[in-house]
């Protein structure tokens, strides 16, 4: 029995040691990637790990997302996806192992077997145990585990895709509240501006130095006031449900300082950082290399199951009709089997699958490059934003200086009876407006802030004990 046993296992170490493996080996395509960004004026250290949020010293900000990351449910559906691909990959990795079960059982009767009349009674005790391995000839049980692999290094990148987007959105709606904030003050301020004008037209009116369409006026600019400002704070509620399911919470209004509007964030210096760097840094890049990884090893378990694949099972027990002297060499039972099953005639049926299979690949190749194409354009895109709409902000800063200036003078020439006025009504109007688009555009400068980091592949960590699946 030990000779057989172990010439079982020679002969199985021998096979599995001959054993190829079919497909092809995945390798991340090479991409053109430029030497620079049109509008980088900087190469930096890479960002993938920085927590940037924190540099715009503002603690509701990150006290925001904090809560997001800790309550989120997208982010928490992301993170259970993780865990249902590691135990896949626990499964199907298995396979690879010789499965060893057990058996006993016991019985009494007077049947005879395959006939159901009564005869002489018989007893039957039985233990055994039993051992079935596939030998892995072409290497399908390996892709197949490499596949599952691929496709949990995947999730994890998944997940940190859904972390990079789900904190740039914190903070964009975040700026977009403190920019609301700063309209709903500045229609305020107007508002109450242009009541008190009306009460003072009206008081003219009355006394007959001014005439009727002046009242008229002033009351259309007090009412547009009124409606802009009402417009703003339902933006503004808008925005607060939200930010509140982003936080994982019924939605409602958002504690924030209302002394710190956008004005006041502190501006941190960006620096972009090298075009290639962008493969090691994006999540979604590294997401759409796993994907492809799995997808190569599907060709190869394709590949594979068109030749023949052996199974080799043995059994070793005791048996025997007497309980007495059960354990016993006398009632020692064993056998062993090798049986090879293979394809002879499918009518292409396992062609066609590995076809399938290699066009899915190139399915997956194309979006690869696409996530990459797109990644620097992103990228490039944010630095044109930040760039631009430095300028804008300081023309905006400008407009509203000069408009004030305007609405001022024209004021008193009113008031000295130099002009009509329809020329305050035009001065205060570009005043508002001035007001309300610098205030937008400079909440629009830090978002493009923002979307540079996320554009970067910043804001994750790359913790490699998650990442990395265990090995047996």
């Amino acid at each position: 029995m030990r000779r057989v046993c172990r010439s079982l296992l020679i002969s199985t170490a021998t096979v599995i040691l001959a054993s190829c493996t079919m497909g092809p080996d995945y390798k991340r395509p090479e991409v053109p990637v430029p030497d620079t960004f049109r509008s980088s004026t900087a190469n930096g250290e890479s960002i993938a790990n920085l927590e940037w949020w924190e540099l715009f010293d503002d603690a509701d900000l990150v006290d925001l997302i904090e809560m997001a990351l800790a309550n989120n449910r997208e982010l928490a559906i992301a993170t259970a996806r993780i865990e249902e691909a590691r135990a896949s990959l626990g499964f199907v990795r298995a396979d690879q192992f010789p499965n060893l079960g057990g058996s006993a059982g016991a019985s009494r009767g007077n049947q005879i077997p395959g006939i159901g009349v009564p005869g002489g009674v018989n007893d039957s005790f039985v233990l055994a145990a039993d051992l079935s391995f596939e030998v892995d000839l072409w290497g399908k049980l390996r892709r197949s585990t490499e596949a599952a692999r691929a496709e949990l290094l995947s999730t994890v990148e998944a997940r940190n895709v859904v972390t990079i987007t789900l904190i740039a959105d914190v903070a964009s709606i975040y700026l977009l509240l403190l920019d609301l904030d700063d309209r709903v003050e500045i229609a305020e301020r107007t508002r109450q501006t242009r009541e008190d004008a009306l009460r003072l037209i009206e008081a003219r009116f009355d006394r007959g130095t001014v005439p009727l369409i002046d009242v008229n006026q002033a009351q259309i600019e007090l009412a547009d006031a009124i409606a802009e400002k009402a417009a703003l704070e339902r933006q503004r509620g808008l925005a607060e449900n939200s930010l509140s399911v982003l936080l994982g919470r019924n939605p409602g209004p958002i504690q924030r300082s209302l002394d710190n509007p956008v004005s006041a964030l502190k501006i941190p210096a960006i620096p972009a950082g090298l075009p290639s760097e962008l493969l090691e840094r994006r999540p979604d890049i590294r997401q759409a290399s796993q994907e492809l990884a799995a997808q190569t090893a599907r060709i190869g378990v394709a590949e594979a199951l068109r030749f023949p694949s052996l199974s080799l099972t043995g059994s070793l027990g005791l048996a025997s009709d007497d309980l007495n002297g059960f354990i016993s060499s006398d009632n020692k039972v064993w056998g062993i089997s090798a049986n090879l099953l293979g394809p002879l005639f499918d009518a292409g049926r396992n062609r066609s699958r590995v076809e399938a299979e290699r066009a899915r690949t190139e399915q997956l190749l194309g979006t690869y490059q696409l996530t990459v194409l797109r990644s620097f354009q992103e990228v490039d895109d944010a630095l044109i934003e930040i760039s631009t709409y430095r300028q804008e902000a300081e023309a905006r800063e400008a407009q509203v200086r000069a408009a004030s200036s305007a609405a001022m003078l024209s004021r008193a020439r009113y008031d000295g009876g130099v002009t009509s006025y329809l020329e305050v009504l035009e001065s205060e109007r570009s005043l508002f407006r001035a007001e309300l688009l610098a205030s937008s555009t400079r909440r629009a400068q830090v978002v493009s802030i923002v979307g540079l980091y996320k554009a970067l592949g910043g804001g994750w960590v790359n913790d490699a004990s998650e990442a990395e699946p265990d090995t047996p």
